[in-house]
């Protein structure tokens, strides 16, 4: 089980990673980043995304969901407490998966009201129109934690993946927390059978609901923040996105906003911190556009308020 922050040395250690964190986004954002005052538009987005969606949304989340606004973000782009959810444990790796999955208390403490626990090992099954069936009525689904190949091996390129793409061509809701999240991207990071700590391994194929990207989980509290680096080398048109716990990237088309607690960090070989920054990270309330790559920070700015004047005054 992975420790709270709060607790003893290791909570005083994380929150010094994120302190330094916050320093280099500061600096990323004098350097990189568009301003977005307040009032202020960002520019119109494409029509046509060439990395997300093109209906729907995504919420791709670090791992260790605790922050409700997460959740309740995915529930309220499902349409509601009372849209129809799945959610899919099968990256936990357990012998069996019943209707009593713990890994859906976080939806129904947030007020969900019809959940349905999908799993399946066997991409046969995956495959057939019984399985799909709670697909087809579903507004939101919800991918676990745990091994991301897992989830490659029993439900890529079958029914259920063509169901996943029907939902969100209806305007569903997609997300996932830690392996979850890797599954979506088209490059599978850490896919190896054997351990979590080779980045290109076995696997290497997700779910492609975003096109040429790879996603990294845990980032910061796994001090994983270097490891994308081996990816985007050997795969320079990648973008890579490493997004810490307790965080996640909300996707509609090719745009996504940050969310949570701590940063979503890109890895991009089109765009860097000058002279030597290979990544740089984004905060919670940051956009980031994936097509064009370049995100925005928004900035508020301070007038004085309207029908407050000064007036002559004398003792």
């Amino acid at each position: 089980m992975t420790p709270d922050r709060s607790e003893g040395k290791l909570g005083d250690l994380y929150r010094e990673v994120l302190h330094v964190a916050r320093g280099v986004a500061l600096v990323a954002a004098s350097l990189l980043f568009a301003p977005a005052h307040a009032g202020a538009q960002l520019p119109p987005a494409t029509d046509s995304p060439r990395v997300g969606p093109a209906r729907g949304s995504l919420v791709i989340i670090g791992g260790a969901v605790r922050d409700r606004e997460i959740v309740e973000r995915i529930i309220d782009l499902a349409g509601g407490p009372d849209a129809p959810l799945v959610v899919i444990p099968t990256a936990g790796g357990a012998s069996r998966y019943d209707r009593y999955w713990k890994g859906q208390r976080m939806f129904k403490d947030a007020g969900a009201t019809d959940i349905t626990v999908l799993h399946t090992y066997d991409p046969k099954v995956a495959d057939t129109d019984d399985f799909v069936a709670p697909l087809r009525r579903a507004r939101g689904v919800f991918f676990g934690g745990g091994r991301q190949w897992r989830l490659a091996d029993a439900y890529l390129n079958t029914r259920t993946h063509t169901e996943l793409l029907a939902l969100l061509g209806r305007g569903g809701v997609i997300s996932g927390s830690s392996a979850g999240a890797s599954i979506m991207g088209s490059y599978l990071v850490r896919g190896d059978t054997q351990t979590n700590t080779v980045m290109m391994g076995d696997h290497v194929e997700g779910f492609a609901l975003l096109k040429n990207v790879g996603i990294d989980q845990h980032l910061l509290r796994r001090n994983r923040q270097f490891d994308l680096l081996e990816v985007i080398e050997s795969h320079p048109e990648l973008l890579g996105i490493g997004i810490d716990e307790n965080t996640a990237i909300v996707v509609e088309g090719d745009r996504f906003e940050v969310i949570g607690q701590s940063y979503a960090v890109i890895y991009d070989n089109q765009r860097k911190i000058q002279p030597a920054g290979r990544f740089y990270f984004l905060a919670p309330g940051d956009r980031y556009d994936m097509g064009s790559r370049q995100a925005w920070r928004p900035a508020v700015t301070h007038k004085p308020l309207e029908r407050v004047e000064k007036v002559p005054w004398e003792r």
